[in-house]
């Protein structure tokens, strides 16, 4: 006969185990034939009371006996069989009862089945924990491990026993050195005796994970661990759980990368660097090397070829390799990719090319082309080609490399360089469009500015202009040296607001401006008051025509304008919300005099007022733009000490005095362009000049005639006698016929024989063609005709007749 115990070999806290379980068994027909003491207990029913009736009648309540008898007839079937079934205790309630049957088979009769059970509760809680605990073992993706207090491995489930590529019966009694490496190793133990000593567990600790039988493949775990104790409180050891997160490590380093990528591409606009910043973001995060080749034109800022194809030059290098530069062509480079090769395709094409493996003397020759050799060498066995493309143009392309990763690239690694240089291709071309326009208003500007300055009898000129930062771009600020009647000079600096193409259109009007009104020898203040008004129309017509020049760089600019006369030592300044002069002496003291401020052209509603003061010979003035004293670091009043200690002391050559000025006081790329006019002072003395009064009568001209042949004849100017007595002749008649008062004559000798007749009228002498039929008004025609040039300048009484000779 079948021992019932022996179909029922479960543990001590099995609810079902025969010690602790109700049990019963019944005949063939379903009737109760033993019951046991557990039974009774659970029921209340007594041995005597349940015996030899039907289980259905003495148990179920009549509600349940259909759906029991169902579960009786499919047992029956099977041998055996598992329910949770409704029972009725003695008392009449109802409970739910976790019943196991077996069928039981007896010599010599029918067959009988034994049963046991236990409350439902009871039951489906250990059917739960055990269901779980063998889960973990034989069905969770998740890697566990069983750990004795030596960290000896007691037992691992199969998500585990998958991921290290051995059995548990391999790992059984093992340690975690004999499957990783010993680097890895050694962390997982560190983490797990501290879980062992503090009790406290270890959760979601990412890690690098290297099997022994492969150990250049890096995989990532995210490993959780806590400590096992008895029902005493004694450790048992430890438990990890281990998941292989990868590819989670990877999405993340790609965000990472995405990120660092946004932050560190296109920080500036400048072609090369944006290039370079590219090849640092790939390597050696995602490459051992990576390339950035560049059409031509592109690396000067040009519009690229439309087709894409040409040679490229290459722009950035990046790479792990000691001498990868060798081994592909180097920086600088002008590279041809012949057609078919995968640069040629992937620029024609303007796909990215993936070459996971490069392993034929073929491959090397189709991706390296004439340097195949040298990449073998290297060890290159992948390559990506990704074209830069942005708003329709090929810019380029970006070409990574794997040697000393043993990986190949994969389509999530083509993806993400994508990425790299979809981004990088727009800030390609936003500085390579800002280089363009960069490069159209600095040589707008350079051409707009003076040449080489002349060599005054006024003053000695020396400048400098320093242009703006590349990020910044080119300003408006200008100077200009404007030789005047009188061997008297203009000297001007100016500041557009504003940096590009429009600032410096904005500057070139007005210091055309400025060259028309220097024209008309107006004194400064009534330069500034007209280009005052030029400014405000100019802010007028962009109110009208937005295209024009922008309001913000023409309202607001500001202008120095000084003229020295070197007959009289004196210079006349006015300002229109520019910085003062510097004043230098022969003996070395810098000062800065105290001038009018007017305001700032095109705001109107004050007056310009100008101030004279007298230069001794060999002083030196300072014009500059705010840029030369305005920065970002340092406060103006400490710049203009600055700036007066490179002035003060013993006098040096211009040219060396206005750079050292700019080195001392300008950082590499300034944030704004700067002008600096230095001048230093010239004195005509009565060597050079005579002067003489003359009455206002018909006999002043015959008596001027002989004053100027004498000089002349003293200057050693003879071939000029006979034309300055005959324009003298002219200009002194005029005088006196038309002025009224005395005429004053002057000869000025400087680079140029200059005569002036001045007199008390201001009418203007106007040059006219007369007629055959006319018997006068040939006289300035004559004077035209006879001379360099000529012109009229005018004083606050009286006006001056001039007229320029060149010297023989």
């Amino acid at each position: 006969m079948d021992d019932p115990t022996t179909f029922f070999h479960e543990s001590p806290e099995d609810p079902f185990s025969v010690a602790s379980a109700a049990a019963a068994v019944l005949d063939h027909r379903g009737g109760i034939v033993g019951w046991s003491p557990r039974a009774e207990a659970l029921l209340g029913h007594r041995a005597a009371d349940v015996i030899g009736r039907p289980a259905l009648d003495a148990l179920v309540a009549p509600e349940d006996r259909d759906r029991v008898a169902e579960t009786a007839a499919a047992c029956r079937r099977t041998a055996g069989c598992f329910g949770v079934l409704p029972v009725v205790h003695r008392d009449g309630g109802r409970h739910l009862l976790g019943v196991r049957a077996r069928r039981l088979t007896r010599e010599s009769s029918r067959e009988e089945w034994f049963l046991v059970g236990a409350p439902a509760q009871d039951v489906i809680q250990w059917e739960t924990d055990r269901s779980v605990l063998d889960g973990l073992f034989r069905r969770s993706p998740i890697g566990l491990a069983v750990h004795a207090p030596d960290l000896g491995i007691l037992r691992i489930n199969r998500a585990l026993s998958r991921t290290g590529g051995v059995t548990a019966e391999q790992t059984r009694g093992r340690r975690i050195g004999d499957f990783l490496v010993d680097q890895d190793a050694q962390t997982v133990e560190r983490r797990l005796r501290e879980v062992l000593e503090t009790g406290r567990p270890m959760i979601f600790t990412e890690q690098p994970c290297r099997l022994r039988s492969d150990p250049a493949y890096t995989r990532y775990v995210s490993v959780s661990a806590f400590r096992m104790e008895d029902s005493a409180g004694d450790i048992l050891g430890v438990t990890q759980l281990v998941e292989d997160v990868t590819e989670r490590h990877r999405a993340r380093l790609r965000l990472a990368l995405l990120n660092e990528a946004g932050a560190r591409i296109g920080t500036t606009l400048d072609v090369e660097t944006t290039a370079r910043e590219l090849a640092e973001v790939i390597v050696p995060e995602l490459a051992d090397c990576a390339t950035v080749d560049l059409l031509d034109p592109v690396s000067r800022g040009e519009e690229p070829y439309p087709d894409g194809l040409g040679p490229v030059r290459r722009t950035a290098v990046r790479s792990v390799v000691p001498g990868a530069e060798d081994a592909i062509n180097p920086l600088g480079a002008l590279i041809h990719f012949p057609p078919g090769t995968p640069q040629a395709d992937c620029l024609a094409d303007q796909a990215p090319l993936l070459v996971p493996h490069i392993r034929t003397t073929a491959d090397f020759a189709a991706v390296a082309q004439d340097r195949a050799a040298h990449a073998r060498n290297q060890g290159v066995h992948s390559a990506m080609m990704l074209p830069l493309a942005a708003r329709g143009l090929v810019l380029g392309l970006v070409t990574l490399w794997r040697s000393r990763s043993p990986d190949p690239f994969e389509a999530d690694d083509l993806t993400l360089a994508g990425e790299f240089a979809a981004r990088a291709a727009v800030c390609i071309d936003n500085a390579r469009r800002y280089t363009r326009q960069h490069q159209a208003a600095l040589t707008l500007q350079c051409r707009l500015l003076p040449g080489e300055l002349p060599d005054l009898p006024a003053a000695e000129v020396a400048h400098q202009y320093i242009p703006a930062g590349a990020a910044e771009g080119v300003g408006g600020d200008w100077f200009d040296v404007i030789p005047l009647s009188g061997a008297r000079v203009a000297l001007v600096v100016g500041d557009v607001l504003g940096h590009g193409i429009d600032a410096a259109a904005t500057m070139g009007r007005l210091r055309t401006a400025v060259h028309t009104l220097a024209e008309l020898d107006l004194d400064p203040e009534e330069v500034l008051s007209h280009l005052d008004d030029l400014v405000h129309r100019l802010a007028t017509e962009q109110e009208a025509d937005t295209s024009d020049f922008p309001l913000d760089q023409v309202t607001g600019a500001s202008c120095l304008y000084a003229v020295y006369d070197p007959v009289s030592r004196c210079c006349s300044v006015a300002r229109a919300g520019h910085p003062p002069p510097a004043v230098v002496t022969p003996g070395g003291q810098v000062s800065f005099p105290d001038l009018p401020a007017g305001p700032p052209l095109g705001l109107g509603g004050l007056p310009f007022e100008e101030a004279e003061f007298e230069l001794a010979e060999g002083s030196v003035l300072a014009l500059y733009t705010n840029g030369l004293i305005h920065t970002p670091a340092r406060d103006v009043d400490d710049m203009l000490a600055r700036l007066s200690q490179e002035l003060a002391g013993p006098a040096r050559p211009l040219p060396e005095t206005a750079k050292s000025v700019v080195e001392a006081l300008l950082p590499a790329q300034p944030p704004d362009d700067v002008a600096l006019l230095l001048a230093r002072t010239r004195v005509l003395g009565d060597d050079r000049v005579a002067t003489w009064t003359l009455p206002a009568e018909a006999a002043a001209a015959s008596r001027a005639r002989t004053l100027v042949g004498e000089r002349l004849t003293a200057w050693q100017l003879d071939e000029l006698v006979f034309t300055t007595e005959l324009v003298v002749s002219e200009l002194v008649t005029n005088a006196y016929r038309y002025g009224g008062g005395p005429v004053t004559l002057r000869l000025i000798l400087g680079s140029s024989l200059i005569c002036e007749v001045s007199d008390t009228s201001n009418t203007s002498p106007h040059l006219r063609r007369a007629r055959t039929t006319d018997e006068g008004g040939r006289g300035l025609y004559l004077v035209a005709q006879l001379t360099e040039r000529w012109g009229t300048r005018y004083a606050r009484e009286g006006k001056a007749v001039w007229i320029e000779q060149r010297l023989p």
